[in-house]
């Protein structure tokens, strides 16, 4: 297998093996990378699917800090001792955790189903450079990444230096701020409204979170969320949560991804740096306006407090968060 692309990875081959063996074994045992159980990494979905629903295959040992089995080494999502036998049946593995303790509270949190956090997470292309930019600034193609010409990257503000303002431009133009990166430090540039594509959430107040984040390890905190106004975007270096016609809702949310609560239950997906819509869907919806069973204007551990008890998580269930999830200042 070669790389593709402008992709610097080269793509995994461990399932290959692992299928081609399968076929000529009735048991058969690999240590591979684990981010295949938390359908995560480069493997394809198809097959992350067919080996979470393998009624022959078990996972013997997992560690999730790689280095403690490969010195030196950081394999993202960890490393798994996986064992297949034709002939006996151990159950499909269907969502895999590393703790007992978080399967029994993702079981007792879906028995309420409200919905997930992730169905009002959008994704990091949801602000996109518009046809007019290019009409009006033909050069700016050329400074883009190639077949990139509508997205609005990381790099944004360097590459296109030419349409980004630290101040507010006054020449009868409608602007607009987007929320980024710029010498690793977030900043906000404004920009003429009709270069940016129009999103629901453009108009309305949200919350922004990092798109990459940590490591992946179980409990760690996510890097300073905040809450965006209307008319604030951002560039792809993070994600927008909701779109709210009250600041009350935005700062309802702000706090929920601050609780140790939710972010146990992003631990369940979350084991790489990759921090995308999809790994918060083990993370429950809630109300965030004021008719909410939940008291937002409490501080957040008492918000943690309410949520342990919605759930009906026992003192075990809840030492097991307090003690291995990081609290957020």
């Amino acid at each position: 297998e070669e790389s593709t692309g402008d992709s610097t990875q080269a793509p995994p081959i461990y399932h290959k093996f692992m299928d081609e063996a399968y076929k000529i074994a009735n048991r058969v045992s690999f240590i591979t990378p684990a981010r295949f159980l938390y359908n995560a990494g480069a493997t394809p979905k198809a097959w992350n699917k067919k080996m979470l629903e393998d009624m022959h295959l078990k996972v013997e040992y997992y560690e999730q800090d790689s280095s403690k089995v490969f010195s030196n080494t950081d394999i993202k999502g960890g490393v798994a001792v996986t064992y297949r036998d034709v002939n006996a049946n151990f159950g499909a593995i269907g969502t895999f955790t590393a703790f007992t303790e978080l399967n029994s509270i993702l079981k007792k949190v879906w028995i309420i189903d409200n919905g997930n956090l992730s169905s009002i997470i959008f994704g990091q292309e949801i602000y996109k450079y518009t046809d007019k930019l290019h009409e009006e600034h033909p050069e700016a193609e050329g400074l883009l990444s190639k077949n990139h010409k509508y997205d609005i990257k990381t790099s944004a503000f360097n590459r296109l230096a030419i349409i980004f303002y630290d101040k507010k431009p006054d020449d009868g133009n409608s602007y607009l701020q987007l929320l980024g990166l710029q010498n690793n430090k977030r900043v906000y540039k404004w920009v003429r409204r009709d270069y940016i594509s129009e999103h629901a959430s453009l108009d309305k107040y949200k919350v922004f979170i990092p798109a990459a984040n940590g490591s992946g390890v179980f409990g760690e905190v996510l890097s300073l969320p905040l809450v965006g106004t209307p008319l604030i975007g951002s560039t792809q270096t993070f994600l927008t949560v909701g779109s709210f016609n009250t600041e009350e809702e935005a700062n309802a949310v702000l706090k929920y991804v601050h609780s140790k609560f939710a972010r146990a239950l992003l631990g369940v997906l979350k084991v790489t740096q990759h921090n995308t819509s999809e790994k918060w869907k083990y993370v429950p919806l809630q109300d965030f306006t004021s008719s909410s069973d939940i008291d937002w204007t409490q501080p957040v551990h008492e918000i943690d407090q309410q949520l342990y008890k919605k759930y009906g998580l026992d003192e075990y269930e809840i030492e097991f968060i307090e003690s291995h999830v990081k609290e957020m200042e």
